[in-house]
């Protein structure tokens, strides 16, 4: 491994069709597939445009090895890391136990076709999300191999905020093991992009990935999450960034007159996010003004906050290409791996066990709640 190259925060990789798990597969889901005539798009076209994916995520790695770990990062910064996004399950079927056997064969099949074979390579845990109690037993199950760094949600998909209870065991088992939470754009297309309902073309649907992920990130924070698992990580993949100093701002606002209805919250929302939150690189939404762009990155302080994501194989234009040329040299590598490495690379402190308090962080307990 070079030292001081870059570290892609997100590269896609997909099997070519569900033929490619079938020997990851159960008999009995290799039947139900079968049966059911069930496919598997590896370009989740439904989440991308004509021209927005320019090839096929990689299924081998030959091919990445092509297209992404050989291919320097902009400026020319060769690529030590690539962390893999395998996203193929996230809207495929509405069976929760075939979507548990699914993400089980999909990372089963992430290890064998890419980890074992390039030590640049770090994984992401493919969940059922919509069934906690299985999610946390594929973390537990994955979570001993360190070449896995991450657990990958979809920001799209449930009724519910990841700040909602239900979700609380998969946060305190990511924690549990040092992991990060992925929260990914794109997701399940029956769930509406909007608090006011479904979209009515793709560019209200682009956008709402951050929209979406606004909202997680403030259901993190004002239901407790944060507070109450210091040791959690969260990296927002995929879904903009240029958005997050106008909602840090807010959330202290209006947390400073509302802060009795969340007593758990004992600290600005701005300092959980700075300290257990960062957002890929691509997209990048910046403005094309030179004085601009420079105002906006002394706001954002994206040195601290950004990790550099080619994004592979899917194109959002140059932003990112943008947001590097304009940094200076430490703040430049800081984005392109350094952050990364400390962040996202390096297994976190196992959190204590559930149940168990901090000196300094109060549970969030529903009695706490004002009356």
């Amino acid at each position: 491994m070079i030292a001081g190259g870059a570290v892609d925060a997100d590269t896609h990789v997909a099997p070519a069709s569900l033929a490619d798990l079938a020997p990851y597969l159960p008999a009995y889901w290799r039947d139900y597939v079968e049966g059911a005539a069930l496919r598997l798009d590896p370009t989740q076209a439904g989440a991308y445009p004509p021209g927005a994916v320019t090839v096929p995520a990689p299924a081998d790695v030959a091919t990445l090895r092509t297209q992404v770990l050989d291919v320097p990062a902009p400026g020319g910064t060769p690529v030590d890391v690539a962390v893999l996004s395998a996203t193929s399950a996230f809207d495929v079927s509405r069976n929760p136990y075939y979507d548990a056997a699914l993400c089980r064969a999909l990372n089963d099949w992430v290890t064998a076709t890419f980890l074992d074979h390039d030590p640049r390579l770090r994984g992401s845990i493919a969940v059922p999300s919509g069934d906690p109690e299985a999610a946390v037993e594929e973390i537990h199950r994955r979570a001993g191999d360190p070449r896995f760094v991450q657990v990958v949600l979809p920001v799209r998909g449930h009724d519910h905020r990841y700040g909602h209870r239900r979700f609380l065991p998969v946060f305190e088992a990511i924690a549990e093991h040092g992991l990060v939470a992925g929260l990914h754009a794109w997701g399940r297309a029956g769930s509406a992009a909007t608090t006011t309902g479904f979209t009515h073309t793709y560019l209200q649907d682009y956008l709402a990935q951050g929209q979406i992920a606004q909202g997680h990130l403030t259901s993190l924070v004002v239901e407790g999450v944060l507070g109450r698992l210091p040791a959690l990580r969260v990296v927002v993949a995929e879904c903009g960034f240029s958005w997050l100093p106008p909602l840090l701002w807010r959330l202290d606002k209006e947390w400073k007159g509302i802060w009795r209805e969340v007593p758990w919250v004992t600290r600005p929302p701005s300092e959980y996010l700075r300290a257990q939150v960062r957002l890929t690189s691509t997209p990048a939404h910046l403005p094309a003004d030179p004085d601009e762009l420079a105002e906006a990155l002394e706001i954002l302080d994206p040195a601290s906050l950004v990790l550099y994501a080619g994004d592979h194989p899917h194109v959002h234009g140059d932003g990112t290409e943008r947001l590097l040329a304009a940094l200076g040299p430490a703040d430049r590598a800081a984005v392109l791996g350094g952050t990364a490495r400390t962040f996202l690379l390096e297994r976190g402190a196992p959190a204590p066990p559930p149940g168990t308090r901090s000196s300094t962080t109060r549970p969030h307990r529903r009695e706490e709640a004002p009356r």
